[in-house]
């Protein structure tokens, strides 16, 4: 009896400890609300949601592990891609996601975490087509997402008509009514849309080129969460628990419920171009293929 009350002595303790802990670090951060991580998302499925409370696609799933882990509530904040950026650089909000791809200008607005997955961009059209390279779509009417960091590249193509959306489901919409010939977007959202709905007759292609004049288009992409530059303290805890869950390819498990389970989510094939720009020369990226 008296060890069995030692031992809950014990157990009340450790909780009471991990409590502190996990307050304390809540605690640490300067944010939006105190106690909360209010994170801007899009709603775009595979990538985000929110249901019952918690976040819910691939990215959404990974942030509400590691927001559980770090002791800090969901605030969820749904809006337009075009303006997730913009909250997360006055403060409106804490971190961003939504299948946001890396770039270098990015770095220099915001502190973005390790990758969470890889892909490659490509092309939305009719299975009526195969196109697969940038000159595919010289003359073509073209949509895609304001805000998009391509963008210059697709205004750069010859004679390509680019017609700018503010969500995927506008710019699908018009693509099924014919009214522009493709669609470049997220290629995790695009390809769950494209399964969920095969009466729409159309199938997605990635970029077979690989052109160093086109590197945001054809280069290998890396799905990342941003948050603003004075929380880069909160982007390193947040790192930590991403590079765990590489280690055990929990990503890999949590991608299967999304669609996302072949290699090329999880193995970076392709330069790397965030060595030396915001992560050490050496830096490797993390990767999860077969096997674990």
């Amino acid at each position: 009896m008296a060890l069995s009350l030692s031992r809950r002595m014990v157990t009340c303790a450790l909780l009471a400890g991990s409590f502190m802990s996990l307050s304390s670090i809540a605690s640490a951060f300067e944010l939006a609300e105190q106690g909360k991580l209010t994170v801007a998302f899009t709603g775009d499925m595979p990538g985000s949601g929110w249901q019952d409370g918690k976040l819910v696609g691939y990215d959404g799933e990974i942030m509400q592990r590691i927001a559980d882990k770090l002791g800090l509530k969901i605030q969820p904040a749904l809006m337009e891609w075009s303006g997730t950026i913009a909250s997360v650089q006055s403060g409106r909000v804490d971190v961003m996601l939504g299948t946001m791809g890396w770039t270098e200008k990015r770095t220099k607005i915001m502190t973005l975490s390790e990758p969470i997955h890889y892909f490659k961009n490509g092309i939305m059209q009719s299975t009526k087509t195969s196109w697969d390279k940038l000159s595919d779509l010289e003359g073509k009417k073209i949509g895609t997402i304001t805000g998009f960091s391509f963008i210059p590249e697709l205004k750069s193509i010859k004679d390509l008509q680019l017609s700018l959306y503010d969500t995927s489901d506008a710019a699908v919409r018009d693509l099924i009514a014919g009214r522009i010939d493709a669609v470049i977007g997220d290629p995790p959202v695009i390809s769950y849309a494209i399964k969920q709905n095969p009466d729409w007759n159309m199938h997605f292609l990635a970029f077979t080129d690989n052109s160093p004049d086109f590197p945001l288009l054809t280069g290998l992409g890396q799905v990342v969460y941003g948050l603003n530059q004075k929380n880069d303290d909160l982007r390193q805890k947040m790192d930590a628990i991403i590079a765990d869950m590489w280690k055990t390819c929990e990503m890999k498990e949590i991608g299967a419920r999304y669609g996302l389970s072949s290699d090329v989510w999880f193995k970076p094939v392709g330069q790397n171009f965030r060595a030396g720009v915001d992560r050490p020369a050496d830096y490797k990226l993390p990767s999860c293929a077969a096997g674990g």
